[in-house]
């Protein structure tokens, strides 16, 4: 069950928001999910519906890994990856959809003089190449991406290295994420953590990390600023 009553969120005082991309900010993953079964039918092998959402929210290293263990060492990685990103940034030319309420709550984070990031699991060039192309680029002190840490999501070396980054303590930050693996880092970072669910519902432990799970951005904006 998701919180939707705004009162019942008991969100401490914060002094940054660190945003996950790919699922959060960006409505991607479903286009990514259409990607991933073309390219493995091309491919010769069968995605299915529990292979996918394992890789939701992962790393380069850990989808392979997943993959790897679903289809044997046989499984062309390197080529399904290759695929995948050429087709995402052909099919992102015209544009990348912002999730519901994302726009409107860095906007005004910025208004409030609130300190905003990026932690995200994707590499530099896709991660620049989508939230330039949602013209969301511009709008977020620094970005991290899989380039810029040894450990990526789960370990929570990516919420840390951008708080380092904004020159905030970690459990001064706000983190919201849409993937298991993204609660995981940002609660091990010692943040305040709220899921926005999009293709993958949070289990029972994952709750437990939280503050929260909510509907949208636009809820956890409302949520937010209630009392200002």
């Amino acid at each position: 069950m998701m919180t939707s009553q705004f009162d019942s969120l008991d969100l401490a005082p914060f002094q940054a928001v660190i945003f996950d991309m790919d699922g959060t900010l960006l409505d991607t993953e479903s286009v990514f999910r259409t990607i991933v079964f073309e390219v493995c039918t091309e491919l010769g092998f069968e995605m299915t519906d529990d292979v996918h959402l394992s890789m939701v929210g992962g790393s380069h290293e850990r989808t392979n890994q997943l993959l790897v263990e679903a289809y044997g060492v046989s499984f062309p990685y390197t080529l399904f990856d290759e695929r995948c990103r050429v087709i995402m940034r052909e099919r992102s030319h015209g544009g990348v959809p912002i999730k519901a309420g994302a726009l409107e709550l860095v906007t005004d984070l910025q208004a409030r003089g609130i300190p905003t990031a990026v932690a995200t699991s994707s590499r530099k060039p896709h991660a620049h190449n989508h939230l330039g192309a949602a013209g969301l680029l511009d709008m977020f002190q620094t970005i991290v991406t899989r380039d810029d840490v040894i450990n990526p999501k789960p370990h929570p070396e990516p919420y840390l290295t951008a708080a380092r980054r904004l020159g905030i303590e970690p459990t001064q930050c706000l983190a919201l994420e849409d993937s298991h693996s993204g609660v995981r880092a940002a609660h091990a970072a010692g943040m305040q953590t709220i899921m926005v669910p999009d293709l993958v519902h949070p289990s029972e432990d994952i709750r437990a990390l939280g503050i929260a799970v909510m509907e949208s951005l636009t809820h956890v904006h409302h949520a937010a600023f209630r009392r200002s």
